[in-house]
């Protein structure tokens, strides 16, 4: 059969040929590929299959996914194209949206895994977020278990609402699995609809569907991280995936708005990102303020808007109490654990504490782009350049298609300056200027490397922005707050700042 074949389609007589054969095909299929080829020209979505092809009967989602798999048996893995998060789209006589341009990661050598976005069925396209948060917190879930290498939401959301094959999700990103499903909701209950394939022949290996209330979030995530682990790798034990249970919080409100602060906090660069940021999560401590998660994402806040130079360095350091708090609790959370330890090893002088709670972090869920990103920094900060680069690198890997890359470059650009690497440093700090312009510490160390790099007058042209955006950041202001430890590296960013144009205040 060719892969992409010649249909002929006759809705009367009801026969399908492909190729200019007969082919056995159930009805519920066949009328799926009639309205799938009746409106080639778009995205079909789910909600819209499901209506049209059952005619309004009360069905669940994977009766569709069922008929999706018969039909790329029959026509092909990508005759029908994926679009996460909506439908599916006769991709015959077209090409997927998003295509690899290049042979992606290799695969690892444990069984490895992409989430893509849910599809929202709950007829409120307002909820999106929500849906998206929930997928999330799955993945991450999902990631805690040893045996299994999950990539970053970050990367597989890249794809909602485009037009790809799975193949090609797996080649992009390097995985050999996909899961991917939907979300109903009536009332107050949630029916959780997933499916897992293989990438390579979008071959269904399992699907099932979980009903509960909204109150039962947390524990839905749970059962389907266990199935989902079942379904790749049986050998792996349900104690493993069960290490991430810890309910979060019993106040459905308080996570919902942690839910919407969440992105306002990882990337903050500006004092308003900033305070509303604050203000989300200060209502979701009112709240539950025992709310773990929360606080740390407070601590991320100001740790970020003191690094991209929102706030001042004392402002930023109000928040080590909090942090503090959270660490002397003896968290198990890998996010708390790595925001609150960044905390103390950037603004609170103590990185002896920050290397401890990332150590264990890593431990906890050696899959989380945050906590490795958190990680390299601090481990730059204590002049641990191979450690902290590892960290990096293998974030870049978790995470090879995140638009949000600019922090970890910026860290990875800090050690290369640190080896004395300058070509390298400004190569890696303009790509995370680029990436985040409002993070005023990538900025600062731009310049230095600039002028230690032969390279006087970009440093000027950028210290001189610098300088107009942060008069108050001098030379003696630098040496006063700056994180990083080592003698050496301190004088020669205080030397480059310097030459630059940085006042000696």
């Amino acid at each position: 059969m060719l892969e992409i074949p010649l249909l002929d389609i006759d809705p009367v007589s009801r026969e399908l040929r492909v190729n200019g054969a007969l082919v056995a095909i159930g009805a519920r299929a066949f009328d799926v590929l009639v309205h799938l080829q009746a409106h080639s020209d778009r995205v079909v979505s789910k909600q819209e299959l499901l209506d049209t092809v059952w005619g309004g009967l009360a069905v669940e989602e994977g009766n569709l996914s069922v008929q999706i798999s018969t039909l790329r048996k029959l026509l092909g893995a990508k005759a029908i194209a994926t679009v996460p998060g909506v439908g599916y789209k006769l991709a015959i006589g077209s090409e997927p949206e998003h295509r690899p341009t290049q042979a992606g990661p290799p695969l690892p050598a444990k069984p490895s895994l992409a989430v893509l976005p849910f599809a929202n069925l709950t007829g409120r396209p307002d909820r999106d977020y929500l849906i998206d948060g929930i997928v999330a917190d799955l993945a991450s879930s999902l990631s805690r278990v040893s045996g299994i290498f999950v990539v970053s939401t970050t990367s597989s959301f890249a794809y909602k609402g485009r037009v790809v094959s799975l193949s090609d999700v797996g080649v992009n990103l390097g995985v050999r699995y996909i899961l991917e499903g939907s979300i109903q909701q009536a009332g107050e209950t949630l029916r959780i609809t997933v499916q897992l394939s293989e990438a390579e022949s979008s071959r269904t290996i399992w699907s099932d569907r979980f009903t509960g209330t909204t109150a039962d979030i947390f524990d839905l995530q749970d059962i389907i991280s266990e199935k989902t682990v079942a379904a790749i790798e049986p050998s792996l034990l349900f104690e493993e995936s069960r290490r991430a249970r810890a309910k979060p919080t019993e106040s459905l409100q308080a996570y919902d708005l942690t839910l919407q602060a969440a992105p306002l906090v990882l990337r903050v660069s500006s004092l308003a990102d900033f305070r509303q940021a604050v203000e989300i999560l200060d209502r979701a401590l009112a709240l539950d303020p025992d709310y773990a998660l929360a606080k740390a994402l407070k601590v991320r806040a100001h740790v970020m808007a003191a690094g991209s130079r929102a706030i001042s360095h004392a402002e930023g350091a109000a928040a080590i109490p909090l942090a503090r708090q959270l660490l002397d609790a003896h968290q198990s959370d890998p996010l708390v654990l790595a925001y609150a330890g960044h905390m103390m090893a950037y603004l609170g002088d103590e990185p002896a504490m920050g290397i401890h709670a990332l150590e264990t972090a890593k431990s906890l869920n050696p899959n989380s782009v945050l906590v490795r990103v958190s990680s390299g920094w601090i481990n730059a900060y204590t002049g641990r350049y191979p450690e902290a680069i590892a960290d990096f690198e293998h974030a870049y890997r978790i995470n090879p298609l995140d638009p949000n890359l600019g922090h970890c470059r910026s860290g990875h650009g800090f050690c290369l300056f640190g080896l004395k690497d300058y070509e390298g440093a400004v190569s890696l700090l303009e790509k995370a200027l680029a990436d985040d312009p409002g993070f005023g510490t990538t900025e600062q160390a731009l310049g230095a490397a600039y002028e230690l790099a032969g390279r006087p007058i970009e440093a000027q042209r950028v210290i001189a922005r610098y300088v107009k955006a942060n008069p108050s950041n001098t030379i003696a202001y630098y040496l006063r707050t700056t994180p990083f430890r080592e003698e050496d590296f301190r004088m020669r960013m205080a030397a480059g700042l310097r030459a630059a144009g940085v006042p000696e205040g």
